[in-house]
């Protein structure tokens, strides 16, 4: 690498990762903020195939997202309704609580293509409504983080483990 920034992302030319999970979850993606060099907003491309997913029903705590759907048909799934959406649509999800927990799922026979944008946050938190999950995650000083998924209801007293409590 030269060093330089190049600061045009070309979709047509970009690499495509595969991701599946089970039988609800798949997409080809790749990321276009730390392409571009972006530090305070985060974007990705996607492709997600009939009938499928790119993740779970869930909300951030401290980053906003928005969805400008480029190709196909999908099924919005915002806190307790349900859009149609289709190319050219943008769609909001607002950071908050579990009324802007979200989902995009592609209901049409082709491909599902959209560019995911967000804030970017060093600190996050998301809920996971439907299963009940959390996911805490932190950028440490090194660039590694700390991440940890659990449920609410398997926490632990503040002070177990502690010596002299």
């Amino acid at each position: 690498m030269s060093g330089k920034l190049d600061p045009v992302f070309r979709i047509a030319e970009a690499e495509l990762t595969p991701f599946s999970q089970g039988a609800a979850y798949e997409s080809q993606d790749a990321g276009i903020g730390d392409a571009l060099g972006l530090t305070q907003i985060g974007a990705a491309y996607s492709e997600v195939p009939p009938g499928k997913s790119g993740c779970p029903f869930h909300v951030h705590h401290r980053e906003d997202e928005m969805f400008v759907i480029l190709e196909g048909v999908g099924e919005y799934r915002f806190g307790q309704d349900v859009y149609q959406v289709k190319a050219g649509d943008v769609l909001g999800a607002p950071r908050g609580g579990p009324e802007y927990a979200h989902k995009l799922t592609n209901v049409g026979e082709g491909p599902l293509k959209y560019l995911s944008i967000s804030s970017k946050s060093d600190i996050e938190v998301c809920e996971y409504p439907d299963s009940g999950k959390f996911l805490v995650s932190s950028k440490r000083p090194d660039g590694t983080r700390f991440r940890h998924v659990g449920r609410s209801e398997d926490g632990l007293d503040y002070w177990d483990g502690e010596e002299g409590s």
